[in-house]
């Protein structure tokens, strides 16, 4: 989508949700309303279709035009028991006719497939809402799995909702009586059906879905047909039932962006195509090591498509054999990366630090998942945080870089390229499930605004001995960067040791000199202090008076959405509040000490146990505060919104 707009809108997330503008009778037509936003959840068993359904509205939304921002929320298992609720999977989509920054507090529309799904997320519904449920599937078995007695549709539990039953099963079947299908084939088109009652009720592109369809099938056109047709007479039956006779209307978000060329684009697709976009512009092959590991296995899948760009995927056996070989890709001068969430990077922590000692630029990404151990595979947490810093034996700094929204880990990633190749170095790229599974619109850059990464390999003697001998040193530092040369293997004349024994400084030759130990310790450390970072900037509306805030809210990775969100509604109260959010977590930014200490309160939510507020106490000697959640779901913008008003009136 293109949109033709220089600022953003003046909306803001302290608005109504789904607050409606106004009404069209439509002449003799239904009912047509206009909204500025809406939040819709779909719901039903992980073997329904949730995920599918809600990438298609999605995509038709962001063809519209749309601001929007999702959360996809699926089951560990691979197969969890049917019609159970832990396995209950829900796609949540917020869009907007302004700028937004989450998925959304509460759905206002709640598509229930089955009892499962109902009883999982109505906690979740607020009073008024719209829930739209499959009868079929409310018979006395399914609602014996989750403990209903009587059947929800009938007790009057619901009255305090908008409920519109719809046999979509039976719906679907009817419309597909024609197509030879069996029974089940036929009851596997019901998303499909439920995806058109939405659209038509939204007014959401078809076209796009259809072509999906047909393409994604195009191996059996009898099926894809069969799912176009399923679609269709969801719209249709929108169009025609007395059941739903008002309509919905959300216009496209003029204002929300920067004029450009705009798609939608989830977390681990940007990230993917950051790490090429940093391969070409570095000028170097792109190498990725991994093994597959929720939730970072998207970004291998993705990177073996771009072989035409020089990337080339390797798929290990286990994630030390995935790092192994991409530090080999690295030693053999490619742009070389890994991808893990944090059970993998346990598992690497050895050859980080051998990374560390060969000063080698190697990409470590780990898309952050609940934890200890095996945790929660398919829920976020930021609890990586003190793993990236300190989780390697002896001293072993490596820089860290965390995007903050899906579309902006295609800048993350520049951005660890840039610092990896530049300073010699490892440097974690800290993602999340969130980020990771999450879209939003994301404006595709000019190739003329992407950073020039190019690096210069050495070439021949860059050291002359006492007796005017020209020799190559592999470790002798450029003074600016403290980085050590480049050498590709078989160069001539640039032989030399690698290995995680210690090395001299300069000649590279094994030493265990305490005082050389010490300064090449100490060197490491400078080197990854002195990497250059942005200076933060701080989001600090004055009064009239030109007096600023009192309270400061410092956040760090996926949480920015969820706290831009809520000091907009805090603002909104009336109340001063300031913010800053950091995408350098090691080094830190030069001025973040000077920044803590204008401000009598700092707030720091995190989605951990407090792990930046440690480093920040530690660090500044601030005081800051923690606001934490392990839940292995992002904030809620009105619970952070409640936290900061309860700190500033403290």
């Amino acid at each position: 989508m293109t949109s033709q707009v220089s600022s953003p809108a003046e909306q803001t997330d302290a608005a109504l949700v789904g607050g409606q503008r106004s009404s069209d009778s439509g002449g003799e037509g239904k009912e047509v309303r206009r909204l500025d936003r809406v939040i819709i959840r779909f719901a039903g068993d992980s073997g329904d279709g949730m995920q599918l359904t809600g990438d298609r509205f999605t995509s038709e939304t962001a063809s519209f035009g749309n601001d929007l921002s999702t959360l996809p929320n699926f089951p560990a298992e691979i197969r969890a028991p049917a019609g159970t609720l832990p396995g209950v999977s829900s796609f949540q989509l917020h869009f907007a006719d302004h700028d937004i920054l989450t998925p959304g507090d509460a759905p206002n529309v709640l598509v229930a497939m089955n009892p499962a799904a109902l009883k999982a997320n109505l906690p979740d519904v607020p009073r008024g809402a719209e829930i739209i449920v499959n009868t079929d599937e409310f018979t006395k078995r399914p609602m014996a799995k989750v403990g209903y007695d009587t059947s929800p549709l009938e007790d009057g539990s619901l009255a305090a909702y908008n409920v519109h039953p719809v046999p979509l099963t039976t719906l679907t079947i009817e419309a597909l009586k024609d197509f030879g299908l069996s029974r089940k084939e036929a009851e596997r088109s019901k998303n499909m059906f439920a995806l058109g009652l939405l659209s038509w009720m939204y007014h959401r592109p078809t076209e796009g879905t259809e072509k999906f369809l047909r393409s994604k099938f195009a191996k059996k056109p009898d099926i894809a047909e069969a799912n176009v047709t399923a679609f269709r007479a969801g719209w249709n039956f929108g169009e025609t039932t007395e059941d739903f006779a008002v309509s919905y209307e959300v216009a496209p978000a003029t204002k929300a962006f920067p004029t450009g060329t705009y798609r939608n684009i989830s977390g681990n697709l940007a990230l993917s195509y950051g790490l090429v976009a940093a391969a070409q512009q570095s000028d170097l092959p792109l190498y990725l090591g991994s093994y597959p590991i929720t939730p970072a296995s998207d970004i291998l899948h993705e990177l073996s498509k771009h072989k035409n760009f020089g990337v080339r995927t390797f798929q290990a056996e286990d994630e030390i054999a995935g790092i192994g070989a991409a530090l080999g890709a690295a030693f053999g001068g490619s742009l070389a990366v890994t991808t893990t969430s944090g059970p993998g990077v346990a598992l690497k922590s050895e050859t980080i630090g051998l990374a560390v000692s060969l000063e080698l630029p190697l990409l470590i990404v780990d898309i952050q998942r609940g934890g200890p151990s095996t945790g929660l595979p398919t829920k976020t947490e930021q609890a990586d945080l003190l793993q990236a810093m300190y989780g390697r034996n002896g001293e072993a700094p490596v820089p860290i870089v965390a995007p903050r929204t899906p579309a902006d880990c295609f800048d993350a990633a520049l951005d660890a390229a840039r610092i990896a190749l530049t300073y010699r170095t490892p440097v974690f790229l800290l993602s999340d499930g969130y980020l990771a599974n999450g879209s939003e619109p994301w404006r595709i850059p000019d190739v003329t605004e992407l950073p020039d990464l190019r690096v210069q390999f050495a070439s021949g003697p860059n050291h002359e001995l006492a007796d005017g001998t020209e020799v190559f040193w592999p470790y002798k530092r450029d003074e600016h960067t403290l980085a050590r040369p480049w050498a590709i293997p078989g160069t001539p004349g640039l032989e030399h040791r690698i290995g995680g024994i210690e090395k001299q400084d300069g000649t590279g030759n094994i030493s265990y000199d305490p005082a050389n130990h010490d300064f090449m310790v100490r060197t490491r450390q400078a080197k990854v202090d002195g990497i250059e970072v942005p200076d933060i900037e701080v989001d600090d509306p004055t009064d009239d008076s030109g007096r600023g805030a009192d309270t400061l809210v410092v956040g760090w990775g996926s949480t920015y959405g969820p706290i831009t969100a809520a000091v907009r509604r805090v603002r909104g109260a009336g109340e001063r509040i300031a913010q800053t959010h950091l995408r350098h977590l090691n080094p830190f930014p030069r001025n973040l000490g000077e920044v803590l200490a204008r401000y009598e309160k700092v707030i720091v939510p995190e989605m951990n146990l407090g792990q930046l507020a440690t480093l920040l106490r530690a660090r500044y000697l601030v005081d800051a505060r923690s606001h934490t959640q392990v839940s292995g779901m992002p904030f809620k913008a009105e619970q952070l919104a409640e936290v900061f008003k309860e700190a500033i009136n403290d």
